[in-house]
């Protein structure tokens, strides 16, 4: 099974990156896509992220309903912060049957050089790549790496977060039942 796995801190999950799975699963180049929960990425403020548990929450709410996409919490039992190296090999030992592909945008492309042991993800893995707003990808990598042509969206976690701060609305941003559990648990309210 080809399998795609799309990396995140996922704080929150947004209708973006499923707008992104579903298309890749519609492509074809994919069976299945499984976020990957990541505790605490190597290149961000721990600090900004909401509880691990409470993102993998959200992110299983997200996709509930689409038996094509999957939830993973394999990085919180790997050592912090996630390298994400550690993570495709140790899903490679435990599925030996099953093709992994990364799945990220162009904004996270530009900085895979910088990657801890990046040139044996780059030799080991086939990369789908899709576009980000202001990330224009100009230069190319050796590999096996595909341009999507996707949706381009403008929706960030970010912003989401500081809207749900200032009280204003995040409806369709997020999906209804993510916005429920964000309501009601008062996430990204500080």
């Amino acid at each position: 099974m080809k399998i795609g796995l799309f990396f995140g801190s996922f704080n929150p999950i947004h209708t973006g990156h499923l707008i992104i799975a579903n298309h890749i699963l519609n492509s074809g180049k994919t069976d299945k896509v499984w976020f990957i929960v990541s505790p605490q990425n190597p290149f961000k403020n721990s600090e900004l992220l909401l509880d691990p548990y409470d993102r993998l929450v959200l992110t299983r709410a997200a996709i509930s309903s689409d038996r094509r996409m999957k939830v993973s919490d394999v990085e919180f039992g790997l050592s912090q912060p996630s390298y994400t190296i550690n993570t495709l090999l140790h899903l490679r030992k435990k599925f030996p049957g099953d093709k992994f592909l990364l799945i990220m945008g162009s904004d996270t492309f530009k900085t895979l050089g910088q990657w801890w042991r990046s040139p044996e993800i780059i030799s080991n893995y086939e990369i789908l790549v899709y576009s980000r707003p202001g990330f224009k990808i100009t230069k190319r990598l050796r590999g096996r790496i595909q341009i999507l042509d996707a949706p381009l969206l403008e929706i960030s976690s970010t912003e989401i977060r500081n809207l749900i701060k200032a009280g204003k609305s995040a409806r369709y941003l997020v999906p209804d039942n993510v916005l429920k559990e964000i309501k009601k648990r008062r996430f990204y309210r500080k």
